[in-house]
């Protein structure tokens, strides 16, 4: 075991770095590629200082240990930053409470206004064209509303 530690080189530590970052590809959850960074900048680093492999060996420990605050830091700011437009792929939600004119006039509880350039299809008491609507309830495609 000991042979095999002594002759850990810069290639080996560059090869197993994308291994670990290959395989992050294969089986993603943010896991591996620290460890494949790790690995790499230990690599890097060896071409440099040309470390014993016990260096090499803590240098991989810390690096990984490292990263693990690195990446909580970043994923809370992409939690914080998809906090500031909460509607971002939730279109229809974003149109609650809002007031349009309907487009066709709702007959039998269907009819349709028109949001920018976009038709959506709303469902409501019967009303005529023209008339202003509130939105009151957004289900995937569907708006529903009542009388503004």
């Amino acid at each position: 075991m000991a042979e095999m530690f002594s002759t850990l080189g810069t290639w080996n530590w560059l090869i197993f770095g994308f291994i670990l970052m290959a395989l992050e590809l294969i089986a993603p959850g943010v896991f591996l590629f620290w460890f494949g960074l790790a690995a790499l900048l230990v690599g890097l680093l060896s071409f440099a200082l040309h470390p014993s492999w016990q260096t090499q060996l803590l240098l991989f420990a810390a690096v990984a240990v490292a990263a693990v605050p690195l990446w909580r830091r970043l994923s809370r700011s992409n939690r914080e930053a998809s906090k500031s437009n909460p509607y971002l792929n939730r279109r229809a939600a974003a149109l609650v409470g809002r007031e349009f004119t309907l487009e066709k006039p709702i007959i039998d509880g269907s009819g349709t206004v028109r949001v920018d350039d976009t038709i959506w299809r709303v469902a409501g008491p019967d009303a005529p064209a023209g008339s202003r609507v509130k939105v009151v309830q957004a289900d995937g495609a569907n708006l529903t509303v009542a009388a503004a």
